[in-house]
C-alpha cells in the first residue's frame, strides 16, 4: 500500500523473487506504471472520514500487507494520520488479513541525544513522530494482526540524499551529532527478509551501522558530487541521537549490503 520511491522498488524486487504483487496509488496516471512493472494496480485513496477505491478486492486473500503511507503534516494541510490508520485497520479486520508490515520511522524516538536501540522508549516531539507512534501501537495492540513494525532512518538512494538540501546552507547546527541513514537497496532487502523469515511480530530498528559526524559526512557527499558544502556552526554539540540496529544485526544477523557512501 504506496507505490511511491519506496513501495514501487520494493513491489518490482517481490515480483522478482516470485511473489504475486498488489499495489496500490491515488493517481491514475499511475496505474499503467504499476501494470507494466507486473504490479496489479488498485487505485485507492485514504482520508481521515473514508477510503475511496475497492479496498475489499485490493486485501481480498492477501497474505501480507506493507503500509508504506507517511504522515503528511507539512505546510498548510494537515491531516490525521492515526484516524487514516484506525479506519485502514478496521479494513484489515474486515477482510480477515493477518500479517502486516508497518513502515515506521526513527522519528518517534525524539531528539534526544543518547543511543538508541529498540529497547528505547519512544518519545517523540515531532507532530508526526507522535502520529506514527499512535499508529504503531494501534497495530501491535491488535490481536488479530501479526505486524511487524520497521523504523527507518533517513532514506538515501536514487535521486535522494540529504546533501542536496543541506549544500551551500550557513551555520547549521549540530555538526558532531551522527548521521542515521539507510539506503533504498538495504530497505528492499530488510522488507524481503521480514517476508522471507517471517518475523511477525516484531520491532526492528533500520539504520546503516555507519555513524560519521553530520559535518565530516555532507562536506565529504557534496564534495564527491560537485556541490557547494554545507557549514556547520563551530559550537556544535558532540553528542547526539545514534540509532542503533540492533535486533536485525545481533538477533536476527542480517548484513547490511549497501554504504550509505557515494
Amino acid at each position: 500500500m504506496g507505490c511511491g520511491w519506496l513501495g514501487l522498488p520494493l513491489a518490482k524486487a517481490l515480483i522478482e523473487d516470485g511473489y504475486l504483487v498488489r499495489g496500490t496509488t491515488t493517481s491514475t496516471n499511475k496505474l499503467g506504471t504499476l501494470q507494466k512493472e507486473g504490479i496489479t494496480p488498485f487505485l485507492i485513496s485514504l482520508s481521515e472520514e473514508k477510503i475511496e477505491g475497492d479496498i475489499s478486492g485490493f486485501l481480498a486473500d492477501m497474505e501480507v500487507l506493507v503500509i508504506n503511507i507517511p504522515p503528511k503534516l507539512r505546510g498548510g494541510k494537515k491531516e490525521n494520520y492515526i484516524k487514516k490508520m484506525q479506519l485502514l485497520l478496521e479494513s484489515l479486520k474486515a477482510a480477515k488479513t493477518k500479517k502486516v508490515i508497518f513502515v515506521s520511522s526513527t522519528s518517534v524516538y525524539g531528539d534526544i541525544n543518547a543511543e538508541i536501540t529498540e529497547e528505547t522508549i519512544a518519545q517523540p516531539d515531532t507532530e508526526s513522530g507522535k502520529q506514527l507512534l499512535v499508529s504503531e501501537n494501534e497495530f501491535k495492540n491488535n490481536p488479530e494482526i501479526r505486524t511487524t513494525i520497521i523504523r527507518f532512518g533517513g532514506l538515501i538512494g536514487p535521486d535522494r540524499h540529504p546533501v542536496t538540501i543541506l549544500s551551500g546552507r550557513k551555520a547549521l547546527n549540530n555538526g558532531n551529532h551522527p548521521v542515521n541513514l539507510i539506503h533504498l537497496d538495504d530497505c528492499i532487502a530488510i522488507i524481503s527478509s521480514v517476508i522471507k523469515q517471517n518475523w511477525w511480530g516484531e520491532l526492528f530498528n533500520a539504520v546503516y551501522p555507519f555513524h560519521p559526524p553530520k559535518k565530516e559526512y555532507y562536506s565529504q557527499e557534496a564534495e564527491k558530487s560537485g556541490l557547494i558544502l554545507p557549514l556547520y556552526a563551530l559550537n556544535s554539540q558532540k553528542s547526539g541521537k545514534k540509532i542503533e540496529s540492533r535486533r536485525l544485526i545481533h538477533v536476527k544477523k542480517f548484513v547490511f549490503k549497501t554504504p550509505i557512501q557515494s
